[in-house]
């Protein structure tokens, strides 16, 4: 049983850090997309290839109706087996990547959810032959966030 506390408190909602199935870019036709026209950030180790789509672009990739599980934002992540022989390190750097994401994406989420007819789509990709810990991915994943944010949604003080 939780005991209120004035931390719990504060806390967002109850379910608003869980990451739905629906957030995960899993059908063929949007990598596909995504790898052919997506542009990329770097925060080394973590290169991020993202793409923005409208409903139409999104609609037209599907031979019938758009799928019902199909969220604004979707994500993706590879840790190429070039870079992490063993199928261990690559879960590992997996985790701490989709943990890092989970945490951090709500003000970008939001901020494509305002707009309403749009699609982002995102891949992050680790870059090192060395397991980064999870403060250091954070850290990156954070930069990365911050960067395509500002890049898609630039405030007035950044225009001018």
């Amino acid at each position: 049983m939780d005991i209120p506390t004035q931390d719990n408190a504060q806390t967002l909602a109850k379910g608003a850090l869980r990451l739905p199935k629906s957030e995960r870019l899993r059908h063929r036709t949007l990598v596909n997309r995504l790898f052919e026209k997506g542009e990329a950030v770097y925060a080394y180790p973590l290169r991020l290839v993202y793409s923005v789509m409208s409903d139409e672009e999104v609609r037209s990739l599907f031979k019938t109706a758009l799928p019902s599980d199909i969220d604004r934002v979707q994500f993706m992540i590879t840790v190429p087996k070039k870079k992490q022989r063993h199928a261990v390190d690559r879960v590992l750097v997996r985790r701490r990547i989709k943990e890092a994401y989970r945490l951090k994406r709500l003000p970008l989420r939001d901020a494509v959810r305002k707009v309403g007819d749009k699609y982002l789509m995102l891949a992050f990709i680790y870059q090192s032959d060395k397991i980064l810990d999870y403060a250091g991915i954070e850290q990156r994943m954070q930069k990365l966030l911050t960067k395509l944010q500002s890049q898609l949604f630039p405030t007035p003080s950044e225009e001018a």
